[in-house]
This record gives C-alpha cells, sequence and structure tokens, in this order.
C-alpha cells in the first residue's frame, strides 16, 4: 500500500485528481490532500486534508501528484506530472512552453500520441524521469456512461445548448469581447446558454458573466465542466484547452480569434460573427468534423475512462524502480526557490 499526496493548488485541480484518488483508493492506497483553505472547503467527505507540517510528515506519502507546471520539490516522495490541459499550441514551444522541463518532476503522465514522443526524447536525454501515456484523468467521467442521471440539459428544453469558456491570458481570452454580443444572444432565448470562465480570470470579468444568468443561461465553474461539456451541443471559445475536450467528445468548436486556427475550428474575426458562426456548427459541418476526430487522435486515443487506473499503475511501476535507474535531478536552487515562493503562500502558516 502506498501513499498519494495529491496536489491541489487551484481550482481546476480537483477534477484532476479526483479520477486518481478514486482509483488509488480502490487499489488499497491511501489518499490525502493538500490545498490552500478556499480548496479546502470544496473537499467532500472522505476527502482528508493534510493541513500542517506533522501531518503533512505523518502522512509520509511515497507520491505527490499535482497539476501545475511547477511543485515544491520539498513535498515528499516521488513527484508526478498530470498537466491542466490538453492544449499544447496555447502558447509557443519556448520558454513557457507544454514540453518546458522544470527539473522537479519524476514522471510524466502523457495522454496521447501528440505529446508522447517528445517527452520520451526528453526523458532519454535527461536521463532524470520517466514518462508513460496513460491518457488524462479529469476526462475519465467524460466518457463513462451518464444514462438515468440529470443533466444540464434539461433546463434547455429541447433548444440547442451552447457551452461558452474562455482562458484567463488576458492577450488570449475572448472572454470581455464576447460581453458585446453575449446578453442580446441569451435575451433571444431560441439557445440555452452554459457560461464559465477560468478561475484565474479578474472577479469583474465573473461577476459580468454570472449576471448573465437567468432564464435562458445558467453559470458555472471549473469542476463543472466536465457536465457541461457533456451537455453542450456547441463550444464557443477562444485558445483554452476546454477546446480539445470538446473535440473528443465529437462536438463543434467555434473560436473567436484563436491563435492558431486550425481545420477542426469554426474560427471568426468578430464578435459580432459568433452568432451565425454556432448556427454554421451546429449543422456540424463534415470536413471540420472529420478534422477534429483526426485531431482528437492524436491528442487522446484512449477512450475507455481509465486514464486514473493507468496513472496508478505507472506510479506504482515507478516506485518498484519498473522505469530502470534514474539519474538524480540537478539541484537549480533558484528554480526550487522560485517553486517554494510560488507555493507556499497556497498553504497554512506555518507549514513550512
Amino acid at each position: 500500500m502506498s501513499a498519494y499526496l495529491l496536489l491541489a493548488s487551484e481550482l481546476y485541480s480537483l477534477p484532476v485528481l479526483r479520477p486518481v484518488a478514486a482509483a488509488a483508493q480502490a487499489a488499497g492506497h491511501r489518499v490525502g490532500w493538500l490545498c490552500a483553505a478556499p480548496l479546502a472547503a470544496r473537499l467532500g467527505p472522505g476527502e482528508v486534508r493534510i493541513a500542517d507540517r506533522a501531518a503533512l510528515a505523518a502522512f509520509a506519502a511515497d507520491a505527490t501528484f499535482s497539476t501545475v507546471h511547477r511543485i515544491p520539490p520539498q513535498l515528499p516522495g516521488k513527484q508526478v506530472q498530470l498537466f491542466h490541459g490538453l492544449n499544447i499550441d496555447k502558447r509557443d514551444d519556448g520558454g513557457r512552453g507544454h514540453f518546458r522541463i522544470r527539473d522537479l518532476f519524476d514522471l510524466y503522465c502523457t495522454h496521447g500520441p501528440a505529446t508522447t514522443p517528445r517527452f520520451a526524447a526528453l526523458a532519454r536525454e535527461h536521463g532524470d524521469f520517466a514518462v508513460a501515456e496513460t491518457g488524462w484523468p479529469k476526462l475519465d467521467p467524460l466518457f463513462a456512461p451518464a444514462a438515468g442521471r440529470p443533466t444540464l440539459r434539461d433546463a434547455a428544453g429541447g433548444r440547442p445548448v451552447v457551452m461558452v469558456a474562455s482562458t484567463f491570458t488576458r492577450s488570449l481570452s475572448a472572454a470581455p469581447a464576447l460581453l458585446s454580443v453575449l446578453p442580446e444572444l441569451i435575451a433571444r432565448g431560441d439557445r440555452y446558454w452554459l457560461l464559465t470562465l477560468h478561475p484565474k480570470c479578474p472577479p469583474p470579468l465573473f461577476d459580468a458573466y454570472r449576471a448573465l444568468a437567468g432564464a435562458h443561461a445558467r453559470f458555472l465553474e471549473s469542476p463543472d465542466v466536465v457536465d457541461m461539456l457533456r451537455a453542450a451541443d456547441v463550444l464557443v471559445c477562444d485558445t483554452s484547452s476546454v477546446i480539445e475536450e470538446c473535440v473528443l467528445l465529437d462536438k463543434p468548436v467555434v473560436t473567436l480569434r484563436t491563435r492558431r486556427p486550425q481545420p477542426y475550428l469554426l474560427d471568426v474575426q468578430a464578435p459580432e460573427q459568433v452568432d451565425a458562426a454556432i448556427d454554421a456548427a451546429l449543422a456540424q459541418p463534415p470536413a471540420q468534423m472529420q478534422a477534429a476526430r483526426e485531431y482528437g487522435a492524436r491528442i487522446h486515443p484512449s477512450r475507455d475512462g481509465h486514464a486514473a487506473q493507468r496513472v496508478v499503475a505507472a506510479t506504482e511501476r515507478l516506485l518498484e524502480g519498473g522505469f530502470g535507474p534514474l539519474r538524480s535531478r540537478p539541484a537549480h536552487p533558484w528554480r526550487r526557490w522560485r517553486a517554494r515562493s510560488t507555493m507556499r503562500a497556497l498553504f497554512e502558516p506555518g507549514l513550512w
């Protein structure tokens, strides 16, 4: 039996980590959660929080799981990267790209052919971490049967359901621009709207989007994204990794000034064009949908809903030395200090 520490440093961490917690507990492992007080309030029954230094030492984690790029190297056990999204094109492949190695992880759990070979090559180059293609645990509920459960579609009353999501990066976010057309489109009442924002979006933007909720729209937060995707007929977005999640459900995507237009997206340049683009997307254009299926096969071919079980199996293999000998990671004191200082504010005073 191993002890798994789940680092829930952001709201979006919860839906990624919860399938891993369930799979670990089903396999007989112990699970503890490390998170700041606001997120601790969102933990459910049976989700045990590690709140101070003494509890952390007593838990004696064999592995720590993270969804963010930086993890305090002081955390115990092997350190496992699960990622917080599928989008490898959100930023350039340079200093802040998806493939940047920060010498903070022992195992990278990749999602599909679009990322695994590159990380495997980096693992051979560095020699101090392992790679396993597991799929993304957040998507496990996406592929699970939903028959008999209430859905977010119920309030639509047969109308098309449009989901709106946005990234937080100011230069990439379409959320502010969409506010110029959303009130009118929602008030028209011919569609039902599911609205969400990245947790790091500014509070005034959250206020503006929450104010749109009513008879024809509902605002939800990031832990509800999977349910939103299941309910939606079409997604309106920008450059968020939610796009990839929607593509995997074989549903069309409209983007507003996306950073990298692709054949599987219906991209427009002005908010006023979104309305017509939604109608076009609802018709599921064959070329767009075929491109989406081909892209989905590259980024996340597994659709069995068992990514979390593969993460647990890969972690146990790492703990047992099944990936072979790995070199010690470089110290990089300045990088380790930065990771520690970045994360320290998230936890209870005195944890460190």
